[in-house]
């Protein structure tokens, strides 16, 4: 197997040395501080330090990140290896200090300095190295691997890597399951007030024919869903978002529905699904607590999985918070403004809490493209969109990574709002998702 020599073991080194090992081996590599260990191996050897050895090694030379503490700022500057950027130049067998470089983007480093924040108080696009240097685009960490992973072969050819096929995950954020079914009095009230004022003649008749059962609720594509998902082999996830109360960005159906629960437990038995933690609980932390019970109640079963409404998440306070309450899996790494790899990578990876130093268990699931991105702030039209998906397809799909997509109910179904959109999400299924299908 392959040892790679260090100085210094760091908590650092070791979670990006443990990161990349997985990506690209079948067994993990060894890390050692011990120079007379290294000299007496016969296995391919990487040295990562200041100065080289001998000929019969693979060197990179260090830059500093990885043996420092507490987060400073970091010079980054960008220069194109293989028609991609990266950054950490250094000398050696490889043109910059990947370890570094992949844990500046994967750690999310930037995120703990000071930032100007969007108008839902998220970390902003526009903040970030990705989007400056024009990379948001590409799983350059991957891309980087793959480069990695041919000059090591080149130098030892002996090495055997792992087989890592393409998979394609679906998922969905369920914020409202119903347009206009099971409102409660107030709110249907409401709704009838707000489409005579606005004198939306259109929207009135369809909520009074869907209300007497004469038509389906607008939002309600489930079994459309699970037509498109049998035909293409496919168990995706579902998230659901479950406040209590229905407040401001919170407008989910109320729990005491029994359509509702009944939903959210016929898909607990068929897919995974998880908690949408709700915009409450961005204020009031007890809230995470109360709506994961609630959660596990209906579904009787352990909820491991979460995704943030409106993707609201801050480092490291909202993972340490869903990390202490048992979620295993994060699905929220990605941005609410832009669709692109807000960590550069199409791999999921365990989070690195920076303050504490510590690789914790808590795997992220990061997502490259969203249809509420493309619809709401991009302004794509649907034809737009598909382009964008496949673009990001095919950039998942070179580098065998795992291209994680988001989807709502409310814009694939049928409101006149989003018309073409469902269209398009039903060529993608069939002509291409269906080809590369991948059912966990």
């Amino acid at each position: 197997m392959l040892l790679l020599y260090t100085h210094t073991v760091t908590p650092r080194l070791e979670y990006i040395v443990d990161f990349i090992g997985r990506e690209l081996f079948d067994e993990p590599i060894e890390v050692t501080s011990s120079r007379a260990g290294y000299n007496a191996s016969t296995q391919p050897r990487i040295n990562y330090s200041a100065q080289a050895f001998s000929e019969n090694e693979f060197f990179i030379k260090h830059t500093d990140l990885l043996f420092e503490k507490g987060i400073t700022s970091q010079n980054i500057q960008c220069f194109e290896v293989n028609g991609n950027k990266a950054f950490f130049e250094t000398s050696g067998d490889f043109p910059f200090d990947i370890f570094a470089a992949a844990f500046y983007l994967l750690s999310r480093y930037e995120e703990y300095h000071p930032h100007e924040k969007d108008m839902y108080g998220r970390y902003a696009h526009t903040n970030s190295l990705a989007f400056r240097e024009g990379f948001l685009h590409l799983p350059l960490v991957n891309i980087w691997l793959d480069d990695f992973r041919k000059a090591l072969q080149q130098k030892f050819p002996q090495l055997r890597f792992k087989g890592k096929n393409f998979k394609c995950i679906l998922s969905y954020d369920i914020d409202m399951a119903y347009s206009y079914r099971h409102k409660g009095f107030k709110r249907t009230v409401g709704g009838f007030a707000k489409s005579l004022k606005q004198g939306n003649w259109q929207q009135m008749k369809t909520r009074w024919l869907v209300l007497r059962g004469k038509q389906k609720d607008p939002f309600d594509c489930f079994e459309w869903l699970d037509a498109l998902h049998l035909y293409c082999r496919l168990k995706p996830y579902y998230f659901f978002l479950v406040a209590r109360k229905q407040l401001g960005y919170d407008k989910n159906t109320p729990l005491d529905v029994r359509q509702f629960k009944s939903l959210i437990e016929y898909y607990a038995a068929s897919y995974k699904v998880g908690l949408h933690p709700s915009w409450q609980c961005g204020d009031d932390a007890s809230l995470f607590q109360q709506e994961l019970e609630w959660m596990e109640e209906v579904t009787d079963r352990a909820i491991i999985h979460s995704r943030q409404h409106y993707l609201r998440f801050t480092l490291p306070k909202t993972y340490r918070q869903i990390l202490n309450l048992g979620i295993q899996k994060e699905f929220s790494m990605g941005y609410g403004t832009i669709n692109g790899f807000r960590a550069s990578a199409c791999s999921s990876f365990y989070w690195y809490d920076l303050e504490k130093e510590d690789a914790t268990t808590l795997m992220i699931f990061p997502f490259c493209f969203m249809d509420a991105n493309a619809y709401y702030e991009q302004k794509y039209t649907p034809e737009q969109a598909y382009a964008e998906l496949l673009q990001f397809y095919e950039a998942v799909k070179k580098v065998n990574g795992v291209l994680i997509t988001i989807w709502h109910n409310s814009i694939l179904g049928t409101d006149a709002d989003f018309k073409g959109w469902r269209e398009m999400f039903e060529l993608f299924m069939k002509e291409t998702v269906y080809w590369d299908a991948y059912c966990d």
